[in-house]
């Protein structure tokens, strides 16, 4: 169970010794289990690197039904002891308390409290975008999770544009159709990443298509880390060419100021 618990937010089935004493917990009762330690690793925010997360020997257990239970873990940074909290919706087809339930988790939250965040994350003003993505994700809310990856592209777009000089309006003070302002910044720029630069816009068309409910809320958690990885891919890219202006800034060659498109990234 500690291994299912620690690949979390991985939902594949899995069976494991039994952990109830072969009883069902009753709705509302709780238990304290020993299942083995839980570890999750985050970028911890007091050490200001990545650090492994442990918990204590016992977990907390709820009973829900005779298929369902509810865990919380504490996990305490291993060097400063740091401490954040996990809940885990843990479920079975069997009875729960069997002697070797095959069991899966199927909700998974974290209150990280401002004192660590997942690695990977992207960094600077648009790191609380996709976190928010990430627990609307986490949450199966998987239309509510593309509303942040789009506004994530769309505003990272207009933020280049507007730095790199480049009009956003046209005739009549009229937004010019994002497509085009994608091209034009990505021209001159490069915001999206080489591998699928052609496809930039076809990314955006894929989060429209999923928020405009034109698609199953499996569908759209299904096409969520793929879509959350090309959209990490273009604000990589924005910092990236943040790094090398601040750079090419300080040899004094006339860079253009564009240490606001990505916050603080070096």
């Amino acid at each position: 169970m500690s291994d299912l618990l620690s690949k979390a937010p991985e939902r594949t089935a899995r069976r494991v010794e039994g952990f109830l004493d072969d009883r069902e917990l009753k709705w509302g009762k709780h238990k304290k289990i020993k299942v083995g330690k839980v570890f999750h690793n985050f970028h911890c925010k007091i050490c200001d690197d990545q650090r492994t997360f442990e918990s204590g020997d016992e977990l907390y257990c709820l009973g829900l039904d005779e298929h369902t239970v509810s865990i919380d873990a504490t996990l305490r940074c291993t060097a400063c002891q740091s401490s954040v909290e996990t809940w885990f919706l843990v479920a079975s087809t069997e009875n729960i308390s069997g002697f070797a339930p095959e069991v899966r988790i199927e909700r998974y939250t974290e209150n990280l409290r401002d004192r660590a965040e997942r690695i990977g994350e992207a960094p600077g003003q648009f790191g609380d975008l996709v976190r928010r993505a990430q627990i609307a994700y986490d949450a199966e809310l998987g239309a509510g999770a593309m509303v942040y990856l789009r506004w994530i592209l769309e505003s990272i777009t207009y933020e280049v544009a507007e730095i790199a000089g480049i009009p956003t309006t046209g005739k009549k003070n009229g937004r010019i159709p994002f497509r085009d302002l994608l091209e034009r910044v990505n021209e001159e720029r490069r915001i999206i990443p080489q591998r699928f630069s052609s496809n930039g816009y076809k990314l955006f068309g894929e989060l429209s298509e999923i928020i405009h409910g034109n698609s199953t809320e499996e569908e759209a958690l299904k096409k969520f880390k793929p879509c959350l990885q090309l959209v990490l891919g273009v604000v990589e890219e924005v910092n990236r060419d943040n790094v090398f202006a601040k750079a090419i800034d300080e040899l004094g060659w006339g860079a253009d100021d564009i240490d606001e498109i990505a916050g603080d990234a070096s």
